[in-house]
């Protein structure tokens, strides 16, 4: 052990990634950056190619840093795993997705365990970093590691660090991000810890995996209960003819006991929709009902019909009938300045729209064109300098750069679901 640290902090220590997406890419971009030879382990082709060649496919990694990294060598890809082998710690950060019926889909975890397992060395350390439910480490990767005969904690090191990625947040990143690691034995989260602390400014150290697994869930779970609340509130101030936009302005000049939350028409991402959902199944699975957790998902998961049903009830007082309207949604990501839909609450709203019969086109100038429904749909371009063909321009994803008052002089009829145009005093403006 003692020469393992030794290896650690002088860089004598080669960092395997599963995963180059948008965890894993800026997570091998720090260990490059701290010195550290890294080696990005991907299934895609397209993406080894890029890091090849210098590109950059994240938008928050600049492709001038990969390009210098993988010109020193410090940075390379491949999809051959046979070379796990050659790697000190392998860190997995593949995706979890929900099944149809919101269980875990833990597939990527197992086929990325299996390809460590069949490469698995004494010494290294293994970090499982994909989101997940409390026991996938110690229940499904430890057993598969441990197949061979090598033990966890005395051949091997295994924790977990679950990531805490923000895409498009320009504050904070892998660095500066504290890092939570919980191993299955206190060596194990020691080691991961102090690899961790070579590329992150804090580490914290929980007693096990489990409880770094449930940490991530926590936030998250705090995040969709406490949306799940403001947008029953806004369907509140909407019965009492309130604007809840001003109520929540009001209570946040409270300057203790209080934290803002904003309505919307959904949640998505890659997080907050999922992470819920993974505690749910499990408690489940231990014969306890998550209340807070399946009513929270219920509230987030009507907003988007709240959302039409509003625009058509606004369209409707002016003598318009959906079907004979045409629309413009503003935005598709998940969230505003990025171009990441996953999740979107977009979709769902683009989808119900068209429901209607109503003629639709989005704008986005981080997304060109989206799949929906198994379908791709082209952004209209241009729409900003036609607004005036438009019956109803719908903000979705308030972007940043897109000039509001502007666009709200150029419209007939604004319906601002993320109070975007706060500022703007306007009777064509109609909040959520």
């Amino acid at each position: 052990m003692k020469i393992i640290k030794e290896a650690i902090k002088t860089r004598n220590y080669k960092v395997g990634i599963i995963g180059l997406g948008y965890v894993g890419l800026p997570l091998a971009m720090e260990f490059a950056r701290s010195g550290f030879t890294t080696t990005g382990f991907e299934v895609d082709a397209e993406k080894v190619k890029a890091i090849a060649r210098g590109a950059s496919y994240i938008p928050d990694i600049p492709s001038s840093e990969v390009r210098e990294f993988s010109k020193s060598g410090k940075l390379k890809a491949t999809a051959d795993f046979s070379l796990l082998k050659n790697q000190d710690a392998v860190i997995i950060c593949v995706p979890t997705p929900l099944r149809k019926s919101k269980d875990p889909d833990v597939s990527y975890i197992l086929n990325a365990t299996g390809k460590v397992a069949n490469n698995l060395r004494k010494g290294q350390i293994i970090i499982l970093e994909s989101t997940t439910y409390p026991g996938t480490t110690r229940e499904l990767v430890r057993p598969m590691l441990e197949a061979a005969g090598m033990k966890a904690g005395r051949d091997f090191h295994l924790a977990f660090s679950p990531e805490r990625v923000d895409p498009g947040n320009i504050e904070y990143g892998v660095k500066n991000t504290p890092k939570i690691v919980g191993g299955v034995t206190p060596a194990c989260t020691k080691l991961a810890g102090l690899l961790y602390s070579q590329v992150v400014d804090t580490v914290i150290e929980v007693s096990n995996t489990e409880t770094a697994e449930l940490v991530k869930l926590l936030e998250n779970t705090f995040r969709a209960v406490n949306i799940a609340m403001i947008n029953e509130m806004s369907l509140m101030c909407r019965k009492l003819g309130l604007n809840i936009w001003e109520v929540i302005a009001a209570a946040a000049s409270k300057p203790f006991g209080f934290m803002p939350f904003y309505p919307g028409p959904g949640i998505g991402g890659h997080c907050i929709p999922l992470d819920p959902h993974y505690l749910g199944w499990k408690m489940k699975t231990l014969n306890f009902e998550p209340r807070f957790i399946e009513l929270a998902g219920a509230v987030n998961s009507s907003m988007p019909y709240h959302t039409v049903s509003m625009i058509t009830e606004l369209l409707n007082t002016r003598g318009k009938a959906m079907k004979a309207s045409k629309l413009l949604m503003i935005g598709m990501t998940y969230k505003p300045d990025i171009s990441d839909p996953r999740e979107s609450p977009a979709k769902d709203v683009f989808i119900l729209l068209k429901k209607t019969q109503a003629e639709v086109d989005f704008y986005d100038p981080y997304v060109p064109s989206i799949e929906i429904d198994g379908r791709i749909h082209k952004g209209a371009r241009n729409a900003l300098k036609n607004l005036k063909k438009y019956d109803c321009v719908i903000i979705i994803t308030p972007h940043s750069c897109i000039d509001y008052p502007a666009l709200v002089r150029g419209s007939k009829l604004v319906f601002d679901a993320r109070n975007a145009a706060k500022n703007i005093k306007s009777p064509k403006i109609h909040r959520l």
